[in-house]
């Protein structure tokens, strides 16, 4: 089991001119899986995204397997906090998407907040 770390900013502000991350280049993920959610807002300042699945820097997550163990942690998280998840195949009229493996691997970017 991995433990990860939580970082409090003292301030945090939008970025301006932000280019977003935008995970693998011509990634096809049909038929990897993903977790959709009950609709949740971005938590970056001024952002008016709104998330139907777990993303990251408003890129749905994806997973080869759907029994990941990584996929069923984020899904239990997501129960935890109420927003009702469920493990569905990923269609790309979901939007874009990225491996999460690849999103860890580019450092687990996030959207809208610097230090």
């Amino acid at each position: 089991m991995r433990h990860g770390r939580i970082h409090i900013a003292d301030e945090i502000e939008p970025l301006q001119d932000e280019e977003l991350w935008n995970g693998e280049e011509d990634g096809d993920h049909a038929g990897w899986y993903c977790v959709r959610t009950n609709p949740f807002p971005c938590p970056a300042p001024g952002c008016s995204y709104v998330a139907e699945f777990m993303t990251a820097a408003h890129l749905v997550l994806v997973w080869q397997e759907r029994d990941d163990p990584n996929l069923l942690r984020h899904a239990g998280r997501a129960k935890e906090v109420g927003r009702n998840p469920r493990v569905v195949t990923y269609e790309s009229t979901f939007g874009p998407s990225a491996s999460y493996y690849a999103w860890e691997a580019a450092g687990r970017p996030v959207h809208g907040i610097r230090k």
